[in-house]
Protein backbone atom coordinates (compact mmCIF):
# COMPACT_ATOMS: atom_id res chain seq x y z
CA UNK A 1 0.00 0.00 0.00
CA UNK A 2 1.44 3.26 -0.86
CA UNK A 3 2.33 5.84 2.07
CA UNK A 4 -0.28 8.36 2.88
CA UNK A 5 1.75 11.62 2.21
CA UNK A 6 -0.22 14.03 3.75
CA UNK A 7 -0.57 12.42 6.59
CA UNK A 8 2.18 13.64 9.32
CA UNK A 9 3.90 10.97 11.27
CA UNK A 10 0.87 8.67 11.61
CA UNK A 11 -1.18 11.42 13.51
CA UNK A 12 -4.90 11.52 12.51
CA UNK A 13 -7.02 14.85 14.20
CA UNK A 14 -10.45 15.01 15.44
CA UNK A 15 -11.17 16.73 12.00
CA UNK A 16 -9.63 13.67 9.95
CA UNK A 17 -11.48 11.53 11.66
CA UNK A 18 -14.60 13.08 11.51
CA UNK A 19 -13.94 13.19 7.12
CA UNK A 20 -12.97 9.73 7.69
CA UNK A 21 -16.27 8.64 9.00
CA UNK A 22 -18.36 10.88 6.66
CA UNK A 23 -16.45 8.72 3.68
CA UNK A 24 -16.96 5.16 5.17
CA UNK A 25 -21.03 6.06 5.71
CA UNK A 26 -21.86 7.47 2.73
CA UNK A 27 -19.22 4.65 0.60
CA UNK A 28 -21.51 2.31 3.11
CA UNK A 29 -24.92 3.90 2.00
CA UNK A 30 -24.03 3.46 -1.40
CA UNK A 31 -22.88 -0.41 -1.10
CA UNK A 32 -26.16 -1.17 0.98
CA UNK A 33 -28.08 0.84 -1.52
CA UNK A 34 -26.08 -1.44 -4.54
CA UNK A 35 -26.67 -4.61 -2.39
CA UNK A 36 -29.88 -4.44 -2.10
CA UNK A 37 -30.97 -3.24 -5.96
CA UNK A 38 -29.34 -6.17 -7.35
CA UNK A 39 -32.55 -8.15 -6.38
CA UNK A 40 -34.08 -6.48 -8.73
CA UNK A 41 -32.18 -6.42 -11.90
CA UNK A 42 -32.87 -8.70 -14.46
CA UNK A 43 -30.45 -7.19 -17.37
CA UNK A 44 -27.53 -9.00 -17.17
CA UNK A 45 -25.03 -6.01 -18.38
CA UNK A 46 -26.75 -4.02 -15.11
CA UNK A 47 -26.05 -6.09 -12.80
CA UNK A 48 -22.11 -6.51 -13.59
CA UNK A 49 -22.19 -2.73 -13.22
CA UNK A 50 -23.82 -2.91 -9.95
CA UNK A 51 -21.40 -5.87 -8.88
CA UNK A 52 -18.54 -3.47 -10.28
CA UNK A 53 -20.03 -0.49 -8.01
CA UNK A 54 -20.69 -2.91 -4.96
CA UNK A 55 -16.83 -4.08 -5.36
CA UNK A 56 -15.70 -0.34 -5.59
CA UNK A 57 -17.65 0.99 -2.41
CA UNK A 58 -16.26 -2.05 -0.51
CA UNK A 59 -12.98 -1.44 -1.63
CA UNK A 60 -13.00 2.35 -0.66
CA UNK A 61 -14.18 1.36 2.89
CA UNK A 62 -11.64 -1.41 2.93
CA UNK A 63 -9.11 1.41 2.31
CA UNK A 64 -10.61 4.01 4.85
CA UNK A 65 -10.45 1.16 7.43
CA UNK A 66 -6.35 0.52 6.74
CA UNK A 67 -5.91 4.47 6.77
CA UNK A 68 -7.53 4.35 10.65
CA UNK A 69 -5.31 1.34 11.29
CA UNK A 70 -2.06 2.92 9.83
CA UNK A 71 -2.27 6.56 9.66
CA UNK A 72 0.97 6.76 8.88
CA UNK A 73 1.00 4.57 5.62
CA UNK A 74 3.70 1.63 5.17
CA UNK A 75 6.49 3.07 6.88
CA UNK A 76 8.81 -0.12 6.22
CA UNK A 77 8.46 0.62 2.33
Amino acid sequence: MNQYDSVPDGILTGKDLDYLKDMFQWNYIAFKETCNGLNFIQDAKLKDVFESCKSLFDDNMCMIQSIIGNPGGDLDE
